[in-house]
C-alpha cells in the first residue's frame, strides 16, 4: 500500500519517532537499546514496529566522521498472535551508509522472544518505560531557550516532582553484541546514533527520525512534532556545520540572561561542540554514565535530563527525581528491560 511518505501524517506515525537511546556494558557485551512509539502521548498508539521501515544502530569508531557499522533491524506484519517477524542484518565498512546494500542477515526472531546467535542477542517489544522526568520542570528550560531568557526556577519545588512517564509504555529493541565481536572489544571508543528509515514510494529509503544524546528534540526542537526538522534526514557529518551557531547562540542567550558565564558566547560554543555531532560516545566495556563527571554512553538509571537541563541552563537544574523513580523498570540481565 502506498503510504505517501511527502504528507506529514506519513511521518508522524510515532512508531517512526525515536524515544531514547542508551548504551551500556552488559554481561561480556555492549547493549544497545532503542525506544520508540510512547504512550505518552495517548493510550491509541498503533501497537508495535512499522513493517515498512527499518531501524538501525550506527557505529563509529575512534572518532570516525561516519559509521563504519550499522545493525538494521526490520519487522514483518503482526501474526494472529500479535507477534511480528523480524530480521538483524549487519552492514560493515563503507556499506554500513548505503541504504541500497541488503547487508549480512545474521539473525531472525519474533517480538516478545529473545533470539541469540552469531555473537549477537536481540530482543525487541513493548516495556514499561524507563525515562523519568517532571514535564513541567521541561516546560520552564523550553521557554527559556525560545525567548533567550533565564530558566524561571522560583517556584519550582524539586521534593515536589512526579514522574510524568510512569505508567507509560514504548516500543523496545534490545541488541546485545559479545565483546568477542572483531570492533567491538573492550577499550573501543565509538560514537553511536540511531535512526529510522522508512520506504518510499520510489522504492528507496528515507530516513525519518534519529537520536544521539538525550533530550535534543525536547529542548532545542519541541514543536517538531511532524518531523519537519531538517535535523531529522541530514547525517550527523553536518550537525556542526548546519545547527552549531544556532544551539551555541540559543545556549548563550539563556545564560546570559541568568548570569550563569562570565563569557555566555564561549559557554554556548563549548556546549554546541558538546552535544554535536549528535553522537553519544562510549568506550567498550566501560561503565556508561551520562552524568555531570563524564557522557560515556547512557544507562538505563541515568538522570539524563538533569543534566541536559543544568548543560544548558549553565547552572545546576535539580530534576527532584533520581534513579529510584525507575529501579523497578530495570533488569540485571538481558533483555535489561521490563516487558510490558
Amino acid at each position: 500500500m502506498s503510504h505517501h511518505l511527502d504528507t506529514p501524517l506519513a511521518r508522524q506515525n510515532g512508531q517512526l519517532y525515536i524515544d531514547d537511546l542508551y548504551v551500556f556494558s552488559g554481561d561480556d557485551s555492549t547493549v544497545f537499546v532503542m525506544d520508540v512509539n510512547s504512550t505518552i502521548t495517548g493510550d491509541d498508539v498503533q501497537p508495535g514496529f512499522h513493517h515498512e521501515a527499518r531501524y538501525e544502530f550506527k557505529v563509529h569508531v575512534d572518532d570516525a566522521e561516519y559509521e563504519s557499522l550499522t545493525y538494521r533491524i526490520s519487522f514483518g506484519e503482526h501474526d494472529a498472535a500479535g507477534r511480528q517477524p523480524l530480521a538483524v542484518h549487519v552492514l560493515t565498512g563503507d556499506d554500513a551508509r548505503e541504504d541500497s546494500v541488503d547487508g549480512e542477515l545474521v539473525l531472525e526472531g519474533r517480538t516478545g522472544e529473545q533470539a541469540e546467535g552469531a555473537g549477537l542477542r536481540v530482543w525487541a517489544g513493548r516495556i514499561h518505560d524507563s525515562f523519568y522526568i517532571d514535564l513541567s520542570l521541561l516546560s520552564r528550560v523550553n521557554a527559556a531557550v525560545h525567548d533567550g531568557t533565564a530558566v524561571a526556577l522560583s517556584g519550582w519545588r524539586p521534593e515536589e516532582a512526579r514522574n510524568s512517564f510512569a505508567g507509560t509504555t514504548v516500543e523496545s529493541i534490545v541488541l546485545e553484541i559479545s565483546h568477542q565481536h572483531p570492533v567491538l572489544t573492550p577499550g573501543t571508543r565509538t560514537g553511536v546514533w540511531c535512526t529510522t528509515k522508512l520506504a518510499t514510494d520510489a522504492g528507496g529509503w528515507r530516513q525519518i527520525n534519529r537520536a544521539g544524546n538525550p533530550m535534543m528534540w525536547p529542548i532545542f526542537w519541541p514543536d517538531d512534532t511532524r518531523f519537519t526538522y531538517p535535523a531529522n534526514t541530514r547525517h550527523p557529518s553536518q550537525d556542526f556545520t548546519a545547527d552549531g551557531k544556532n544551539l551555541a547562540d540559543r545556549v548563550a542567550a539563556v545564560v546570559a540572561a541568568g548570569g550563569a558565564a562570565g563569557d555566555s558566547h564561549g559557554y554556548g560554543e563549548t556546549v554546541a561542540r558538546q552535544l554535536l555531532p549528535d553522537v553519544l560516545p562510549y568506550v567498550v566495556g566501560t561503565p556508561a554514565s551520562f552524568g555531570f563527571a563524564t557522557r560515556n554512553g547512557r544507562g538505563l538509571a541515568d538522570n539524563a535530563p538533569e543534566l541536559m537541563l543544568s548543560m544548558v541552563a549553565g547552572t545546576a537544574v535539580p530534576s527532584g527525581l533520581d534513579p529510584s523513580a525507575n529501579e523497578n523498570l530495570r533488569r540485571p540481565a538481558f533483555p535489561y528491560v521490563d516487558p510490558a
